[in-house]
């Protein structure tokens, strides 16, 4: 009897052991990238198979490793009893990648993860003349704007969207000057807005990104004509009015000397009212701009941007309207036509 019952014992105890390894987790890298591009930004997934999804995970790469994720939180999906883990990475210029060793807490229990080596190989041999420096598996042009900077040169600004890719990479074929600004990354998409500066006689610029699932260079054109542009080059960086708002301001005008020789003709109040209106409109809008008193010794930056090269240096206390704001950097038209961005703390206190 005492046999029989130690043998039951051990079969429960052993069928309980088996469940339990059964039903726990296992880590292990699902996709891994066989090689990358410099400056590429490319995903590594980890495949936990017979999860909880609603089980608390942490995950604790080599502190002490160069490479690092772009964000600390992977994206997650659920597939039945298999959870993804995605992170992020970016490679570097020149050498290859190695992912960090990988520590997993799940439910006081750690599952290491040994490192990885990925190795860089290069593009740029094989890339056409216009090929701009953006790696992605997808891309589009969200928005341009095209405006005089001078009068030999456009400034172009372009927002761009993309997943997976290194926008911080771009150099833009023939640019005098380029930089990038309010470049936003949420896991695998980035936005970013790019100026760059070209000759005024180019009326067109064609540019070239990699796409890494089609595997293939694709070209998107940008019209950089400012003068079939007028909407758009009237957004913050034109200096100029555009024949739109000229148009505008003649029609108020006329507006204005009508009402008012109807209100001379008929003497009716209701015309009164109406020449009271649009004069009160006409002098809002084209009341005039605000004024500017920069410091003496202030650089004109070409570009709105941190990394922006300086122009010229101001060389005494200058007072000059406002052509157009962003951000921190303010537009004006300085000496012999030369327009350029004043950064706010250039101006003077009072």
């Amino acid at each position: 009897m005492t046999r029989l019952w130690l043998g039951i014992r051990a079969l429960i105890l052993g069928l309980l052991g088996t469940a339990m390894l059964l039903s726990a987790t296992e880590y292990h890298y699902s996709y891994l990238p066989k090689h990358v591009y410099p400056t590429q930004v490319f995903p590594v997934t980890i495949l936990a198979s017979n999860a909880r999804a609603n089980q608390p995970v942490a995950f604790h790469f080599d502190p002490t490793a160069l490479q690092k994720p772009l964000s600390s939180s992977p994206v997650k999906v659920i597939n039945g009893h298999d959870l993804f883990y995605t992170f992020y990475f970016q490679a570097n210029n020149e050498d290859d990648v190695v992912i960090p060793a990988l520590t997993i807490q799940e439910n006081n229990q750690s599952y290491p993860l040994p490192s990885r080596h990925i190795q860089t190989q290069t593009l740029t041999a094989d890339a056409p003349s216009n090929f701009c420096g953006l790696i992605a598996t997808d891309c589009s042009l969200q928005t341009s704007q095209v405006s005089m900077f001078d009068t030999n040169t456009s400034l172009v600004t372009i927002t761009l969207r993309a997943h997976e890719g290194n926008p911080e990479a771009i150099h833009i074929p023939g640019a005098l000057e380029e930089g990038i600004e309010k470049l936003t990354r949420q896991q695998a998409v980035v936005t970013a807005e790019y100026y760059f500066v070209i000759p005024s006689t180019q009326k067109s610029i064609t540019l070239s990104y990699y796409n890494t699932v089609q595997h293939r260079f694709i070209p998107t054109t940008i019209l950089t004509d400012y003068q079939n542009k007028p909407v758009a080059a009237q957004v913050e960086l034109n200096p100029k009015a555009s024949h739109f708002d000229q148009l505008k301001k003649y029609g108020s005008i006329a507006l204005v000397l009508f009402f008012l020789v109807m209100v001379l003709w008929q003497r009716d109040w209701f015309y009164l009212i109406l020449l009271i209106i649009i004069l009160t409109a006409t002098i809002i809008i084209y009341q005039p701009r605000d004024t500017l008193c920069i410091q003496e010794g202030s650089s004109l930056y070409i570009l709105p941007t941190p990394n922006s090269r300086s122009s010229t240096t101001i060389t005494e206390k200058l007072k000059t309207p406002s052509l157009g704001k962003h951000g921190k950097y303010f537009k004006i038209n300085y000496r012999h036509g030369t327009i350029g961005w004043i950064r706010h703390e250039d101006l003077c206190e009072n």
